[in-house]
């Protein structure tokens, strides 16, 4: 059965009472146990009677030998349920037992929860599934006071679950950020976007340049702070410096480097692609970071280049159209340059050993030069200049990530007819097809489609404590979580869903 329902079925029932001549009391009966709940909800349960598993005097955690690498899962899981870690010792009646095994069916983020004979036994083939196996085992104890009798597999159906925080237009403290964390983990969520350097800030320590830090940013010991949580709680950190646009705290330190119109006018946020120091200061960034964020991805931006967005980018800066022409023949334009500039960011930083990630509205069409194929494209718009419908990157072969701004935004202020999404929507209208708009994209691209991430971004820095931000994206944070582990039609109706994402939290 799929896992949407309630209770661990842990009722027992004797069939008579003990006779007054020292018969032995009947053996106690139990109703075919329940899925535990769970936000994301398992995606199998198999039913058995018996008692189920709940934390008490004999209880304890235990790793197995040959496991010795889910210490700190064995350690994190016995701290939030109260009960001893043990270490890799025998299990015994009463404990949690956590096992790699390599040769388990399921990806590594695959798990198998047992539970019977008053043990659990969480085993998965790496340290990601078995640690998902723990919130399982965590939240169906807070939902319903004990993991339910039978066995649990569960896998996610996307691989990049997250959720992505702009921290450039407004501070967020360490411990703040650790608290979604945390909260992330226990929603199975893998992904965290950091976008840290914006028009209005530039909030890491830089040790290259200095010059362009602003003064209220995290150091880099803070943000290692922040990477050891993350790596602990098996949540890939996704750093984001943007370019070519999105650099005005960067250039208010190099005017030389700022974009200019044909009139002379600074255009706000943009540096001048045509200048070689461009690219050497951006890449020097780049480089640096590489050193502080050692996970897999790294996403370049390429997003709003403002040059692009006026009526004629060619007659508008003649000097970038005149270099276009030099650079790519007679039909070479503005756009090229400018693609150029994102597949130059995404070399470098793949030669760094990461993937390079880019926004969907840094992908042009019709031009000499294309986005390289392997650049994942971050699809957040369909309402940029010369939108181009998700169908055409898929098309052309390209993996996707769903940021769709009609869902999963959540933008401070609400302006540009941004309104605040809700919980709600997302449960019962999005999945990870519907990556523009409301209309979801066939379901031959389904395999293209990494994912999904919900972001918080500060246009209007001041409209919302941080405090009120937690609370605004707890339950959307939820339901996101919920469609990109199994997109299906959840059993649980919103309402129920709502209730228990605030009991397990």
């Amino acid at each position: 059965m799929t896992g949407c329902s309630n209770g661990s079925g842990s009722d027992a029932s004797a069939d008579a009472p003990a006779s007054s001549t020292g018969t032995p009391s009947p053996t106690a009966t139990y109703p075919l146990s329940t899925a535990p709940a769970t936000v994301p909800a398992v995606r199998e349960h198999r039913a058995a009677r018996g008692p189920g598993w709940r934390p008490g005097p004999d209880a304890g955690v235990v790793v197995a030998r040959g496991s010795e690498a889910l210490a700190d899962e064995g350690k994190l899981v016995a701290g939030e349920l109260k009960v001893p870690y043990r270490g890799v010792t025998a299990a015994r009646t009463g404990d949690v037992e956590l096992v790699l095994e390599a040769d388990q069916e399921g990806g590594p983020e695959s798990y198998a929860v047992r539970t019977e004979g008053g043990r659990v036994r969480i085993s998965g083939p790496d340290e990601a599934g078995v640690f998902y196996g723990t919130r399982t085992l965590k939240q169906a104890v807070r939902s319903g006071g004990a993991m339910p009798e039978g066995t649990v597999q569960d896998a996610p159906d996307r691989p990049q679950r997250g959720f992505m925080l702009d921290i450039a237009r407004k501070e967020f403290s360490v411990a703040w950020m650790e608290d979604r964390l945390r909260e992330m983990a226990d929603l199975k969520l893998n992904q965290f976007g950091l976008h840290f350097s914006d028009d209005q800030a530039f909030r890491i320590e830089s040790t290259t340049h200095p010059e362009v830090v602003s003064a209220q940013h995290l150091t880099k010991d803070e943000v290692r702070r922040v990477l050891a949580l993350a790596k602990s709680l098996h949540i890939t950190v996704i750093p984001e410096i943007d370019s070519p646009g999105h650099l005005g705290a960067v250039l208010a330190h190099h005017p030389d480097l700022k974009l200019k119109d044909a009139s002379g006018r600074v255009v706000q946020g943009a540096i001048d692609i045509g200048n070689p120091a461009s690219a050497q200061l951006v890449d020097e960034l780049l480089r640096e970071y590489a050193d502080l964020f050692d996970g897999r991805y790294w996403n370049v931006g390429g997003d709003e280049y403002t040059a692009l967005t006026w009526k004629d980018p060619q007659a508008s800066f003649p000097a970038l159209a005149e270099l276009a022409r030099e650079e790519y023949g007679p039909k070479g334009r503005v756009q090229d340059l400018a693609t150029t500039w994102v597949n130059d960011r995404a070399e470098l930083v793949r030669g760094l050993g990461r993937v390079p990630k880019a926004w969907n509205d840094g992908f042009f069409a019709g031009g000499q030069v294309s986005v390289d194929k392997d650049v994942e494209v971050e699809y957040w718009t369909g309402k940029e200049i010369g939108a181009r419908a998700p169908e055409e990157y898929l098309a052309e072969g390209r993996k996707l990530v769903n940021l769709n701004d009609e869902y999963l935004y959540y933008v401070l202020g609400e302006p540009n007819e941004f309104v605040y999404p809700t919980g709600q929507r997302i449960y019962e209208q999005w999945t990870p097809l519907v990556v523009r708009g409301t209309k979801p994209v066939p379901q031959k691209y389904s395999g293209q489609i990494l994912g999904g991430r919900f972001a918080v971004w500060g246009d209007v820095a001041g409209a919302q404590t941080p405090d009120q931000i937690a609370r605004g994206i707890a339950l959307p944070l939820a339901a996101t979580a919920q469609k990109v582990w199994d997109p299906r039609q959840p059993e649980r109706s919103w309402v129920d869903f709502a209730a228990l994402a605030q009991r397990v939290r």
